[in-house]
């Protein structure tokens, strides 16, 4: 059996297992929210208080696969066409925007590091984290319900995140050494956003042939 078992549908869905991956989740949200405490202040500040939503990337992206793991956890048996609606719009989320945040700040990490940033261990423990954030996703994407015009949707936030943050400045803080590559930074989360649904649509194609 070896490593097939830790890829299985029995051992994705175990419940034990789920709610380990929810309590983590969780407490990685809340963690990714703390962080982002000074640049939320900043916000606050400088800028009108509805641009704060689009401030916590990561946190936002993790906190829609935490509760998409709740429809694993607690699968409802009877739902209202809104209710389906909104499950899926909340997958779709958790997908396109873990594999999107989760890809983003590894590289930003690793480019601030090309370019001179001194790397301490909250630098490797956030690339690890983000790097399961994005594998997670993806794993978890063929026992979830949205489909194609769910991810379609999760691809107009993603782009409309995009346009908020390099238009009004409100991009995640990034290390200094990058502050002069902000547009090939712009570029590639523009282009981040655009795979990440590719990647999405492909786990799609996979489970509907499956």
């Amino acid at each position: 059996m070896g490593l097939k078992l830790f890829w299985s549908r029995d051992f994705l869905l175990n419940r034990h297992f789920l709610w380990v991956l929810f309590v983590v989740n969780l407490l990685g949200t809340i963690y990714g929210y703390i962080w982002y405490e000074n640049q939320l202040v900043w916000t606050s500040i400088h800028k009108p208080d509805w641009m704060l939503p689009f401030v916590p990337d990561s946190p936002t992206s993790s906190l829609f696969f935490t509760l998409a793991l709740l429809y694993l956890i607690y699968p409802p048996k009877r739902v209202t066409k809104l209710q389906s609606a909104g499950r899926v719009i909340i997958e779709a989320l958790a997908v396109v925007c873990s594999v999107k945040y989760g890809i983003w700040a590894v590289v930003m990490i690793v480019w601030g590091a090309a370019q001179g940033d001194v790397l301490n261990w909250q630098h490797y423990m956030l690339i690890v984290s983000h790097l399961a954030m994005a594998v997670e996703a993806l794993l978890y994407f063929r026992f979830m319900k949205a489909g194609i015009g769910a991810l379609a949707a999760g691809l107009l936030w993603l782009l409309l995140n995009d346009s908020m943050d390099y238009t009004y400045g409100i991009f995640p803080w990034l290390p200094e050494q990058l502050e002069d590559d902000l547009s090939a930074v712009r570029a590639f989360t523009y282009a981040l956003s655009a795979a990440s649904f590719i990647a999405a649509l492909f786990v799609w194609r996979f489970r509907k042939q499956a």
